[in-house]
């Protein structure tokens, strides 16, 4: 064999989940199509993504956040309400406080220009793994004792299995015959930093429109990342807007709470939508981060949902070698999927209901679901056990989750 494993896709889950297996002794080859170059370019993807506490400790684990914690914005409180623009807010909330658990911060926000050097210097340095940059995987074919994976420039290289990082239009999950359940929302994503007057203290906020949910997300210093979520059609006439333009309609669904705002950076969209891999394994392959799944950004667990992945199945691979399987086994790829599967399809199946619910100006749905917001407020216990769910703190967590080495 060339390699233990070939990963396709040299993106964060990507990079991530090669770190994890060459610390645990396996070679690693990632074939990425995007050279480290460009993707190291800050300005490659103007997102940012809010970290769970179990997704912070992963990368402490991995030896990144001495890294990225100069970098990184403790979210200290969420505030969530309903809302029509121009008229703020309703006065029934929900409001999550760091104080209800032992923890610290409910999370971190990390900007994508400080995440992805991070990980692409870790992964130059690591001695396990090969990058094969400008390259993409064009084959892949089983055989009794591998795969043999080919690429687009005519190499082939040889390993146990092979990993599909690749995205949620996965070549490796197509090439296995694996199907995705699921469908477009008819949303896109508008995504941009905002400097404003006033310092936001670490809130982000959750504001359910009648078009979409416009999360407000805080970054260091006076600066938050918005999601804006509106109907396709109308985000990418907005995307087309001047800058001022643009500032002049989100500024009724912004808010003034923050003072006046502007924009901090380049402005980005993503189109949204719901799939979900009918199968996470094949003989010899494993799917992982938006390869398996893709989920609305309502709830801000995409890439969470990703690292549950990469921590699940390193574990299971480094785990398997050291007991001397062989670890492109159907037995053993399939602990990993029996790991993720159920965990995938509750997170599909919430955030699905949570953007239909709330992304509607139905009187009575509204009337309903404020209800619901204030109830929960009332309940300590219940907050508490929200909080720790989307922390990541709860459930059988890998290793790297809970802040332990493989």
């Amino acid at each position: 064999m060339d390699y233990d494993v070939v990963i396709a896709g040299g993106g964060l889950n990507g990079c991530t989940l090669a770190l994890a297996l060459a610390r645990g002794g396996l070679s690693v080859a990632i074939v990425d199509p995007v050279r480290s170059e460009r993707r190291a370019d800050p300005g490659f993807d103007g997102r940012s993504y809010a970290l769970s506490i179990a997704s912070k400790t992963m990368l402490s684990t991995l030896d990144l956040w001495p890294v990225l914690g100069e970098g990184a914005q403790p979210i200290l409180d969420i505030r969530i309400s309903d809302g029509r623009v121009g008229s703020g807010p309703s006065p029934l909330t929900l409001e999550f406080d760091h104080a209800e658990i032992e923890e610290g911060p409910m999370g971190f926000m990390v900007e994508d220009r400080h995440l992805r050097p991070a990980l692409l210097d870790a992964v130059a340095d690591e001695t396990g793994i090969t990058a094969l940059n400008g390259a993409s995987v064009s084959g892949q074919r089983v055989d009794a004792s591998g795969i043999e994976v080919t690429l687009d420039d005519g190499q082939a290289l040889r390993a146990q299995v092979l990993v599909g990082c690749d995205g949620r239009r996965s070549g490796v999950a197509a090439r296995a015959g694996i199907r995705r359940q699921g469908w477009e929302y008819g949303q896109s994503a508008l995504v941009a930093a905002i400097a404003h007057e006033r310092p936001h203290h670490g809130t982000a906020h959750q504001y359910f429109l009648p078009e979409g949910p416009l999360a407000i997300l805080p970054l260091k210093g006076d600066r938050s990342s918005i999601v804006w979520t509106e109907r396709s059609e109308r985000a990418h006439t907005l995307m087309k807007l001047p800058e001022a333009d643009y500032l002049e309609v989100l500024r009724p669904r912004f808010g003034d709470f923050l003072g006046d705002i502007s924009l901090a950076g380049a402005r980005f969209t993503y189109p949204l939508s719901l799939g979900v891999a009918e199968r996470f394994v094949a003989p010899r392959i494993a799917l992982a981060g938006d390869a398996a799944h893709n989920v609305h950004p309502i709830a801000g667990q995409g890439l969470n949902a990703g690292l549950r992945d990469v921590a699940s199945l390193a574990e299971v691979l480094i785990l398997a070698r050291r007991r001397g399987e062989e670890i492109g086994r159907a037995d053993v790829l399939a602990r990993y999927e029996q790991w993720r599967r159920f965990d995938v399809n509750a997170l599909a199946i919430a955030t699905d209901g949570f953007n239909r619910l709330f992304s509607n100006d139905n009187p009575a749905l509204r009337l309903m679901r404020d209800t619901g917001l204030a109830v929960v407020n009332r309940l300590p216990g219940l907050r508490r056990t929200f909080i720790r769910e989307a922390a990541g703190l709860t459930g059988d967590r890998p290793a790297l989750l809970s802040g332990r080495p493989i």
